[in-house]
Order: C-alpha cells, then structure tokens, then sequence
C-alpha cells in the first residue's frame, strides 16, 4: 500500500498523456506552482462543475504562472470529449493505468447503488516551485474548491 501523502513531502514524479497532444511530466512544471486535481470522470455533474470552476480561475492562475492540470484514468479520446464539451482551456491527463493516481494515493473503495469499486477519491494537489506539495484537499466538494485553491494560492 502507498504511504498517504503529506504536506512536505516530494510530490510523486509523472508522465502521461496529455490533451495538448504531447506526454507531461511533472519535471515540466518544474520552477512554478503546479495545481494537480484528481477528478473521477469525465462528463459526470460534479467532475464538470470541477471543472468549470478552475476554468473559471484558469487565466489568473496563467498570470500569476501556475500550471494546472486535470487528471482522471479516462483516455486521451475521453478528455477531449469532455473539453469540447465544457470548454475546458487546461489540459488533461490520461491516466488509463492508474500510476499516477496509485502514486499519489487516490484511489479509494468507493460505494454506488450497493457496488463497490475502487475509483478516483476527488483530490487536489498544490505543488511548490520546488517539487514540494505544500497542501493537500482531499474528498473535494466541488463547489467553490476553485476559489478555495485561489486563496492558498494567495490570490
């Protein structure tokens, strides 16, 4: 079993497909800030109301260069899909998998219609310029989390 992780703690390194059409690497982000959320499902009410919140956030946190990246184990065709949809300006991670969400810990027992499964926990990573993770939201309600990241963020 991963050791849950922790403020403090090196954040895990990655690479995996992405929407904007080449593999990203947490060495990518390497300098600036990076916001890394772990959603469930692309095209689910609250994974889209998610998402629709941090695009709403996404050009500040452009300005203030933070990097933002969505992931969820859903593929590539998915995402894009799902970005048509909502107009998702961020890209995101296709982590079919699991590597990355084993590595950061979110993948939980969950509980639907009386059959259980083990899926994404909604979870959300600030990363520093340095690797670090500084803060950690776990079991996210996805109501004002986007503004929620914006004031740690100190914006």
């Amino acid at each position: 079993m991963t050791k849950q992780l922790s403020p403090g703690d090196p954040a895990p390194s990655f690479d995996a497909p992405s929407t904007s059409g080449a593999n990203v690497s947490l060495k990518d982000c390497a300098g600036k800030r990076l916001v890394l959320y772990f959603y469930p499902k692309d095209n689910t009410p609250g994974c889209t109301l998610e998402a629709r919140g941090f695009s709403k956030v996404y050009d500040r946190l452009l300005k203030a260069n933070v990097v933002l990246l969505g992931v969820s184990r859903e593929t590539i065709a998915s995402h894009h899909k799902f970005i048509d949809k909502c107009s998702i300006p961020f890209p995101l991670l296709s982590d079919e998998n699991s590597k990355i969400c084993n590595d950061y810990g979110v993948l939980g027992e969950k509980n639907m219609f009386g059959y259980k499964y083990t899926g994404i926990q909604r979870t959300t990573f600030l990363i520093d310029e340095h690797g670090k993770i500084s803060k950690i939201w776990r079991n996210v309600s996805v109501m004002g989390h986007a503004d929620e990241v914006l004031k740690s963020l100190n914006m």
